[in-house]
């Protein structure tokens, strides 16, 4: 299998090998996904919960005055729209690739965790600001009303935050969804413990000060989602991989000279991929080269997904040439790179 996806020009008989995915890590290696059809059913659960339980709060929240409850409920809207959209991704990622489509719909999964991320920013906004205006003036509210449904709304979410912890959370497709529940249940554990204060004490102000609390949980995991998302759409490495680092330890196996145009990026979330411009040695077996560094990716990195161009060094050559005609005189790195795309990592000690 053959993948020329640089623009270099190595010369006559230099290209020993591009390799996409040979050796042990190979495609049957992948893991291109999550598992399907189970994490569809554990999702499915979870937004049957969450949308009986809904409807009856909406009402609930209504009737007793209480802001926390319909933010909850508010909450919980978004929690199963994040879950259709998770549903929704799932099958776009599954899709097979085809036409102008490489990757296949793959990132379908990370516009839905994007926009988990913004609905739970956005939600958090309008509640910070409902929550302010009943600081200001407190309506009345129905303390034990309240407190009763906080408490139904903590066991329904603890058992669809169960059913999406049981589905593959490396997505981070999945992982939205979960962080939409998960904040949910805190939610319910705030308005329960401030109908307490209310029913004890009186105090009304405890329902909006229990909002702004689940705000600040809200924010935090919608910046998350965001910012993971992000990276990945501005192709950034995986946040557990250095590729200064990664770029020395290659160019410090045997025979390897020089390592340039290292891309190192995740199509989707818990797929990673990399591609290289790799220099051997003049005489050193580019094949074998290629294989140890597939092996030593997948060992060390678990990248599986690689395209690596393994071409011999040039030959120091001699050169003759009159005074003034020394930019005519072929550069180091002739008839590869005529420009690589970040570091260049050799042999010797190099800026990071």
């Amino acid at each position: 299998m053959s993948d020329h996806g640089h623009d270099h020009e190595a010369g006559p008989g230099h290209a020993h090998g591009v390799g996409h995915d040979h050796g042990a890590g190979g495609h049957a290696g992948h893991s291109h996904g999550v598992s399907a059809d189970a994490d569809r059913r554990w999702l499915a659960i979870a937004l049957t919960l969450i949308t009986a339980f809904m409807a009856v709060e909406v009402v609930i929240g209504v009737i007793a005055s209480s802001l926390a409850l319909i933010s909850d409920a508010a909450h919980m809207l978004t929690d199963a729209a994040s879950i259709v959209l998770a549903l929704i991704a799932m099958r776009l990622a599954a899709r097979p690739a085809k036409g102008g489509y490489t990757y296949g719909l793959k990132r379908a999964e990370i516009l839905s965790a994007q926009a988990n991320g913004l609905t739970l920013l956005l939600l958090g906004a309008w509640l910070a600001y409902e929550a302010v205006r009943r600081l200001i003036s407190p309506p009345e509210v129905e303390g034990g009303l309240m407190l009763a449904t906080a408490l139904a709304g903590i066991a329904v979410n603890v058992a669809a935050t169960w059913c999406i912890s049981r589905a593959n959370r490396t997505s981070l497709n999945v992982e939205g969804a979960y962080q939409h529940i998960l904040n949910d249940l805190f939610a319910f554990v705030g308005t329960a413990i401030a109908a307490l204060i209310v029913v004890l004490t009186g105090f009304a102000r405890a329902d909006a000060i229990a909002t702004l609390v689940v705000v600040g949980l809200m924010v935090k995991a919608g910046y998350g989602l965001l910012r993971e998302s992000g990276r990945i759409f501005l192709e950034a490495a995986p946040s557990h991989v250095d590729p200064d680092a990664l770029g020395d330890k290659l160019v410090a196996e045997p025979t390897v000279v020089e390592v340039h145009d290292l891309h190192v990026w995740q199509i989707t979330s818990g797929q990673t991929a990399l591609s290289a411009h790799i220099l051997v040695e003049p005489g050193g077996d580019c094949h074998a080269v290629r294989r140890g560094l597939e092996e030593l990716l997948r060992h060390d990195y678990g990248i599986t997904h690689t395209t690596l161009q393994v071409d011999h060094a040039p030959l120091p050559v001699l050169q003759v040439a009159l005074p003034g005609d020394r930019e005519l005189l072929p550069t180091e790195d002739a008839g590869h790179c005529e420009e690589a795309h970040g570091p260049v990592h050799r042999g010797e000690p190099h800026e990071h």
